[in-house]
């Protein structure tokens, strides 16, 4: 719970981490339920054939509810506009801290397997357990980009 391993937790050192740690914290945390949408929302672009590549840069402020920042970052493999693609994440979700906890049902108690195997390139489970792996936004960002 000490926040140790965070890199082991998330890509295992390829692609960038803001610092925060994941485990021992509750989801109203950003550090936690922020990166967990914004593995989400990376993967959705991905899998709606937008890019092949996508990273997501969440910034938020203690007392603000919207993000100060939504970056996305197709490095080179978009096929859509960067800026394009973070308004239409903006307008498709809410990326506010009680936004993401609804969105990904994170205020059910389904951390306790995140504790093994890192929390990321599970599969999502029927409880719950590991939302931030679905996919379901393809349809709604191929309809909206027309992809």
């Amino acid at each position: 719970l000490t926040g140790r391993k965070i890199i082991v937790d998330t890509y295992g050192g390829w692609a960038q981490h803001g610092g925060g740690a994941f485990s021992g914290k509750d989801p109203t945390k950003v550090d936690r339920s922020a990166g967990y949408m914004a593995r989400y929302v990376a993967k959705n672009i991905v899998a709606a054939g937008l890019a092949d590549k996508c990273v997501i840069q969440l910034a938020y402020a203690i007392g603000v509810s919207k993000p100060l920042s939504v970056y996305v970052d197709t490095q080179g493999t978009g096929r859509v506009a960067e800026e394009q693609i973070s308004a239409k994440l903006q307008e498709m979700v809410n990326l506010s801290p009680r936004g993401i906890r609804e969105h990904l049902e994170l205020n059910k108690p389904i951390y306790a397997r995140t504790s093994a195997y890192g929390h990321f390139g599970r599969k999502p489970d029927a409880d719950g357990g590991f939302s931030w792996e679905k996919t379901d936004l393809v349809d709604g960002l191929k309809a909206a980009f027309g992809a």
